[in-house]
């Protein structure tokens, strides 16, 4: 008896304790919140405005679970999340009681059903398409879809390990980023592309300047199939690449050729380009050094610009032309950016692939320069409109993010990504188990393939790159739809037919 009425005395005692422990805290905050002067809602409101602050960053994440509906999110929806993740664990995609999507919002492509379609032995899987034929080893690239540059550094150890593995067996290509190549991007023995970002990270000598020597030495990789010459990303157009200091490691600063404990502040341009024939220049002397195709990658924002350039290959013969043109929309963006390049510079990709497609196709470079389109194309109708519009390529790097595991906690930049994705801290790290992550990431390049295959066999063409802007229509704000090929037709010397 004496012991349990110990035992109540103990509680209580511990009870009142914490109760007072409590009080004094509070009174400790009120007086803390009462003088500072940096918050208002704190001054005026001492300790209940703390609450402000926490709600405020528990927000997203409320938003994502239990707030926001199917298709309201931005950047990306729960639907085209889902997406995504069904395709990679290799779930079913059917859905059942019709679709969740709005139709009639301007602006959504509606893909036209042909009343005829060839029978299932008429289908036929998409082909290899030859990149760079003037290159001494041209790439005759396998899939139509691919995985977007993002750099070690950007993305985690581990992230890189799965993407590479899984690109090589989905036979897609692998871009590394401007963070150059780690044994990483290597170990899968996927094909490579090389982007040479303006730091020039991994080809650069002891001044920053461009390196013949390391450019053969990276071009000596045999699975290094190509070269990407970065202009400019739809994150932050105009604006260099940031890497914080709390992500450089040692090994990533060997690798980059930089000084930890400093943020890692790319050039807003190359040095060697600052207009048209400086640039065709530049293309020309790496492919020269390399021996293999090199492109360039930009954000448009302004049709002139590729008036001039293409101006300048015709008059100076095709063969200093670039191999690829990779276009990145305003929209996009996995790298850590400033909100006003965001959010207000470059033109969005959905208007910007179709103009300078036909640019390219009215000098007649359709045969010399691919055209790859990039910019939160991430689900199969997003790839076949691109294709429809005159892409050749659709790369992605947020759907392979998707693929990886990640769920859009918007915190790439701060080294505590949630799913070990865009961190090097190895206690996030440890939940990406590359054993499993690969193969989620193949699974997702085959159902990308496969449902742009099914949406080009619906439509009533073979292989997904016949696919034309008269087999998509764009809803209008009147209520009605209208034949892309109307709102912009493609270039041909014939009429399209």
């Amino acid at each position: 008896m004496g012991f349990a009425m110990n035992a109540i005395e103990f509680m209580a005692f511990a009870f009142v304790s914490v109760i007072g422990v409590v009080a004094l805290g509070a009174i400790v905050l009120f007086f803390i919140d009462r003088f500072q002067t940096h918050d208002a809602i704190r001054r005026n409101y001492p300790v209940i405005g703390r609450f402000r602050k926490l709600f405020s960053g528990l927000g997203e994440f409320f938003r994502q679970y239990f707030f926001a509906m199917d298709r309201e999110e931005l950047p990306f929806n729960r639907a085209q999340r889902e997406w995504v993740n069904r395709a990679a664990e290799g779930e079913g995609n059917t859905v059942a009681f019709g679709s969740t999507r709005n139709l009639s919002v301007p602006g959504t492509p509606i893909f036209v059903n042909a009343p005829f379609p060839p029978l299932g032995d008429q289908f036929t899987t998409s082909e290899p398409l030859r990149i760079g034929p003037t290159a001494r080893a041209h790439y005759d690239a396998p899939s139509f879809f691919n995985i977007s540059g993002m750099s070690y550094g950007a993305i985690s150890k581990p992230a890189v390990q799965a993407l590479s593995r899984g690109a090589k067996e989905a036979g897609v290509w692998l871009n590394t980023g401007e963070g150059a190549l780690s044994p990483f991007h290597l170990e899968g023995g996927c094909d490579i592309v090389f982007q040479i970002g303006t730091a020039k990270y991994g080809v650069r000598d002891e001044h920053g300047n461009l390196s013949d020597d390391k450019l053969r030495e990276v071009a000596a990789h045999e699975t290094v199939r190509m070269f990407e010459i970065k202009l400019a990303q739809g994150a932050k157009p105009g604006k260099g690449g940031i890497l914080p200091a709390e992500k450089i490691t040692d090994e990533i600063a060997a690798i980059r050729g930089i000084k930890k404990g400093h943020d890692s502040q790319s050039p807003n341009r190359h040095r060697e380009a600052g207009n048209v024939e400086e640039l065709l220049n530049m293309i020309a002397h790496v492919r020269e050094v390399t021996g293999k195709p090199v492109g360039i990658k930009t954000v448009v924002g302004s049709e002139q610009v590729f008036t001039e350039l293409f101006d300048a290959i015709v008059a100076r013969g095709d063969d200093c032309a670039p191999d690829f043109i990779t276009l990145d929309g305003g929209e996009g963006g996995t790298g850590a950016a400033p909100m006003p390049l965001i959010d207000l510079v470059g033109m969005s990709v959905r208007e910007a692939l179709p103009v300078v497609a036909n640019l390219r196709d009215q000098h007649g470079l359709k045969d010399r320069i691919r055209l790859v389109s990039s910019g939160k194309l991430i689900n199969p109708s997003d790839v076949a409109w691109a294709l429809a519009a005159g892409a050749d390529f659709v790369t992605s790097a947020r759907g392979f993010m998707f693929s990886l595991g990640c769920i859009q906690a918007l915190k790439c930049n701060k080294n505590t990504c949630p799913t070990g994705i865009t961190t090097h801290d190895p206690r996030f790290q440890k939940g990406l188990v590359v054993e499993h992550k690969y193969k989620r990431v193949a699974r997702y390049a085959q159902e990308i393939r496969h449902e742009v295959e099914t949406i080009a066999h619906s439509v009533g063409v073979p292989e997904p790159r016949q696919l034309r802007r008269r087999h998509v229509r764009i809803m209008m704000e009147n209520g009605r739809s209208t034949p892309m090929n109307e709102i912009l037709p493609s270039y041909s010397p014939v009429s399209e037919s």
